[in-house]
Formats: structure tokens, C-alpha cells, sequence
């Protein structure tokens, strides 16, 4: 893959003073990243990964489990994290891949790109979803900002026509029932895709754990919930 220099012609976030709304990357913004200001040691209050850390959720016939690795890749210079997401049905992989986050010294949590294998009957069918910040024009985008606002937009993702993901925080304040648990004080976020404009997905964080549900509530219809959680 040929290797794209991204342009610092527009500075927002990425260690440029604070999480502002008026700060955080949008659509295909460009952004300056210095590798120094970043750490694959990721301790947001919405979603830390201390290494060892495994979630596991369930989407109808779906198992879900998403393990922080130990492991770190280099992207755009970023010493990023590496966590592992398998899912399986009945036992059979679905999907494998494997994420690659950091965090800047202001505490964003930012999102460099991810390997992405797709199954079908248990076999490797494709890399559908697959990029990497710094590659082919692909931009780098924010999971959770430092310090979340309501009605604070983001683009948490962009690789123009394969990965164009963006949130807006919805609420600071929610309560969550999964079959893990009961939770309070959840953050909020509605994630929406141009690329599939009529599907909306509602997320939630909760504090010192991370996401414990996603909700489709246009679109489609969908329920991933949180039903396990460890953390060493």
C-alpha cells in the first residue's frame, strides 16, 4: 500500500490544547500528528485498557469478545495499542480483527485503524473494513474525547468510501441495564455513517469499565450488550 503523508494544513486536536468542540477532527479534516504526544497506555475514564483487560458481549446469536493485548503497532510514528475483537457464532468465526488505539497528552482517545479478516463457514473470505491511518489518504479520528460535552461531533474514523464513522454525544447522565450489570452516569453517543446514511446506532460507556451497549435505533435493529467483563 503506497504510504500518504497526511498535510497539517488544518491543526485540530491531537495535543493542539484541550477537547473543545470547535477542536475535534471532522469528516476529512486533516491533522497533525506528533507521535511524542501520544501513548499506547490508555487510561480514559469512559474506556481504560489496562493490557489483560477482556469484555465480552452478545448480539443475538453473536458472541463478542474484545481482549487488550499486550502487544503495540506503530501507525504515523503513534505507538498504539493493540486489542483483539473476535466474533463468533456458535463457536465459528464471523469476524477477527485487530484495532489500533492512543491516547494524546490532552486524554482523547484517538483511533489509528484496524486489521479486519471477515468468515464465512469458518473460512477467510475478505478484509472488507481493513485501513490504516497514514495509508492511502486514511485520517486517524477520536473514540471518546477527554472531557465529553453534549453535543460535542466527532469523526471517530475516515478512509473515504470504506470507514467514515462519526459520533455526537448525546448525554453525560444515562442509565444502562445489561445482563453484566446496572450502570449510572453513562456517556452517551449517537454513531451515524454517511456511507449508510439511514442507520443510527446509540452507544454507551460506562465509567471504569467502557462501552456496555450498542443500540441500532434506525435502520436496522440490533442489541449488543455487555454480559462479561474482567480486567487483571
Amino acid at each position: 500500500m503506497r504510504l500518504v503523508l497526511v498535510a497539517a494544513l488544518v491543526v485540530v486536536a491531537a495535543g493542539c490544547g484541550g477537547s473543545d468542540a470547535d477542536e475535534l477532527p471532522q469528516g476529512s479534516d486533516p491533522v497533525d500528528i506528533d507521535p511524542s504526544r501520544f501513548s499506547a497506555a490508555i487510561d480514559h475514564p469512559y474506556w481504560p485498557m489496562p493490557p489483560g483487560t477482556v469484555w465480552v458481549y452478545r448480539e443475538g446469536d453473536q458472541r463478542i469478545e474484545v481482549t487488550v493485548t499486550e502487544r503495540t503497532r506503530t501507525v504515523m510514528g503513534v505507538e498504539t495499542r493493540v486489542v483483539h475483537d473476535l466474533v463468533t457464532e456458535d463457536g465459528v468465526p464471523v469476524e477477527d480483527t485487530f484495532d489500533w488505539y492512543a491516547q494524546d497528552d490532552d486524554g482523547n482517545l484517538w483511533y489509528f485503524g484496524e486489521d479486519t479478516t471477515e468468515f464465512e463457514d469458518g473460512e477467510p473470505a475478505g478484509h472488507a473494513g481493513a485501513w490504516e491511518a497514514g495509508v492511502d489518504g486514511a485520517l486517524p479520528g477520536i473514540l471518546l474525547p477527554a472531557d465529553p460535552e453534549v453535543g460535542m461531533t466527532y469523526r471517530q474514523e475516515y478512509d473515504a468510501g470504506e470507514a467514515e464513522d462519526r459520533a455526537e454525544v448525546l448525554s453525560l447522565d444515562e442509565e444502562v441495564s445489561v445482563p453484566f450489570g446496572d450502570f449510572s452516569g453513562a456517556l452517551e453517543t449517537e454513531d451515524t455513517t454517511p456511507l449508510e446514511p439511514d442507520v443510527v446506532e446509540h452507544k454507551y460507556y460506562a465509567r471504569d469499565v467502557g462501552p456496555v451497549l450498542a443500540l441500532k435505533v434506525k435502520g436496522e435493529s440490533g442489541r449488543e450488550e455487555l454480559v462479561g467483563f474482567s480486567r487483571p
